[in-house]
């Protein structure tokens, strides 16, 4: 499964809490705020069985009203500020929880953003979607429950300890004799949840995962009747789900009655061996009444404690997705001291060899040149390299070995973005973004005009539909462009490259998924945007390159021919045999659709 690295690893792990803390760096005054606060909210915690006790020992039995009074008063005082300091606590741990939230999804997406298309190939969209959402809640949760609720709960652990030592080191010890207990509670609790919270995250994300894919091909769904059989396959993944949540839910539902039980048992103890003692005038009543408060009080952070287990387990694993992405190495990066191309456009293959796998070149001692203003088609069989030539041009990955120049100067010694503003592309698979049609052509370059987009559109006859459209330019788009046919999203794109006017063009494969009355526009749309610019034209159908200065003809990596259609067809070589053989099953294929007509 795609997600199968949701599994989980040490429960605490100090390298990487070190480095999660460097987070809190920028926020040092509003966490030492926060620090002090709850440091302040568990002394007021021990206030309330120490006045219960001065009232029981002096005022009560001396009739002091006046002392009640003031006793009372400081109940009063003491609830208020623990109130007053749990709210400073509370809203400044999550008023920084959320800035470190912020500050991790820019740093993550800042990676993603630079990070080259090798890495993408190798992790699934869904993988880095959990980066940036599921695992930075993890760890907000930490910062703003975790960390501070645990330091929280040990000063108050630490401080009744004291209190109780102090008040009756003897009835201390009565108290404390329960601890082995809730040792081995807390162990089996801890043991037994670390496993059904990994099951939990595992089955949640076969669920994600589950539905990513079978929302994504719906259609695929529909047509083979596979309804009834994925929605089985889905009962039984949720299933699954709900039984690992149950199994947790019984752990707890364990653990929280006998921590109480413990608490009961340790209440009993005092009172039974201090009851006595008060009897033998060896301890204040006030004393055992204080001591049964203390203890009440001490239990639950230890149960908070262990319920926070869970949340440090996840923010541990957490964290360490977030650092090994964080520390993924950029693959391609941009010239340190960048050399400015003329911007001719002129364009040179030198030795180049390139594999995708190691051992498995795809390009192989290629060499060629494309001259400033010159048109270049490039053909061949699936496999050949084609593709690959755009890719490395644009620096999606980087040579073996041989180099690649434009006007002169090697493109790793160019800044990526200027290289990258160099090109205008138009694939086979064009990628629209939400929003509008103006929208997908501009591409957020607000300095673009409308006059400019509507000149672009009409010019690749892409008005012929939008014009049709209920609010022309801004009509809305829909994710990847779901409510446009692909002809209509090829023509956009031919628009967008023509919008933004780059001196070199891309074209892969640009008319191989149309129908010939759409092929016929976009072919004569290419023709507008290639008019005056360097171009590469990888091409399936040859009838879309027959017109370009040059044909480049590859074969199981290397380039095998270079010449112009007619050249190419009388020295009857492989592109000859390509044309031919594509003539024959476009041939062929007319009297198969008559025949299904009939």
């Amino acid at each position: 499964m795609i997600h199968e690295d949701e599994v989980l690893g040490k429960a605490y792990d100090a390298r990487l809490m070190r480095r999660l803390l460097t987070y809190l760096r920028p926020y040092r005054g509003q966490v030492a705020l926060a620090t002090a606060a709850i440091i302040a909210h568990s002394l007021l915690e021990l206030a309330p069985p120490y006045l219960t006790r001065r009232v029981i020992d002096d005022d009560i039995p001396a009739g002091d009203l006046s002392g009640l009074a003031v006793v009372a008063a400081l109940f009063l005082l003491t609830l208020t500020g623990s109130f007053a300091f749990e709210y400073l606590q509370t809203a400044t741990m999550q008023m920084i929880g959320q800035r470190i939230m912020f500050d991790l999804r820019m740093q993550i997406h800042g990676r993603l953003r630079v990070l080259d298309l090798r890495f993408y190939d190798r992790n699934p969209v869904g993988r880095l979607m959990t980066r940036v959402t599921t695992d930075v809640d993890a760890l907000n949760e930490l910062f703003t429950s975790g960390v501070v609720a645990v330091f929280g709960d040990v000063f108050t652990l630490a401080g009744i300890m004291a209190v109780l030592v102090w008040m009756d080191w003897r009835l201390a010890i009565v108290a404390f004799s329960v601890l082995p207990l809730i040792a081995l509670v807390t162990q089996w609790f801890r043991v037994h949840v670390r496993e059904s919270y990994r099951s939990v995250r595992v089955w949640i994300a076969r669920i994600n995962a589950f539905l990513q894919e079978r929302i994504t091909g719906m259609a695929t769904v529909h047509l083979f009747r596979r309804e009834a059989r994925d929605f089985a396959a889905f009962d039984a993944i949720n299933a699954s789900h709900r039984d690992a949540n149950v199994r947790s839910i019984f752990y707890y539902a364990v653990f929280y009655p006998a921590i109480e039980l413990v608490s009961a048992l340790a209440s009993a103890l005092i009172i039974w061996v201090g009851g006595g003692w008060v009897g033998g005038s060896s301890l204040t009543l006030g004393s055992l009444v204080a001591f049964l408060m203390y203890a009440q009080r001490f239990f639950r952070p230890i149960s908070d404690m262990s319920e926070k287990f869970n949340v440090l387990q996840g923010a541990m694993a957490s964290s360490e997705r977030i650092f090994a992405l964080l520390d993924t190495p950029v693959g391609i990066a941009s010239a340190v001291q960048p050399v400015v191309p003329a911007g001719a456009g002129a364009i040179a293959f030198e030795g180049v060899t390139f594999a995708y796998v190691d051992g498995e070149p795809v390009l192989r001692d290629v060499s060629f040149g494309v001259a400033p203003g010159e048109r270049v088609g490039i053909v061949g069989a699936t496999g050949a390299g084609k593709t690959t030539i755009v890719s490395l041009l644009l620096r999606f990955y980087d040579v073996q070995q041989g180099r690649i120049t434009i006007d002169g100067v090697d493109i790793r010694a160019i800044e990526l973005a200027r290289l990258r503003a160099m090109f205008g592309l138009v694939l086979q698979d064009v990628h629209l973004f939400s929003g509008t049609i103006a929208g997908n052509v501009r591409l957020g370059h607000e300095a673009m005009t409308d006059e400019r987009v509507r000149a672009a559109i009409t010019a690749v006859h892409a008005n012929v539909f939008v014009d049709r459209l209920p609010h022309g330019l801004e009509t809305a788009v829909a994710e990847r462009g779901a409510t446009l046919s692909v002809g209509q999203k090829q023509l956009l794109s031919c628009a967008r490259a023509l919008a933004f006017d780059r001196p070199i063009l891309g074209l892969d494969e640009a008319t191989s998924s149309v129908d010939t009355e759409t092929e016929l526009l976009i072919r004569d749309a290419l023709h507008v945007i290639m008019r005056g610019r360097t171009t590469i034209a990888i091409a399936h159908r040859l009838s879309t390159i027959q017109g370009v200065d040059r044909i480049l003809v590859f074969h199981k990596g290397r380039l095998r021919e270079s010449g112009t259609h007619q050249a190419l067809l009388a020295a009857r070589g492989i592109y000859h045999r390509l044309y031919r053989l594509q003539f024959q099953s476009e041939a062929a294929a007319v009297p198969s659709i008559v025949q299904a007509g009939d």
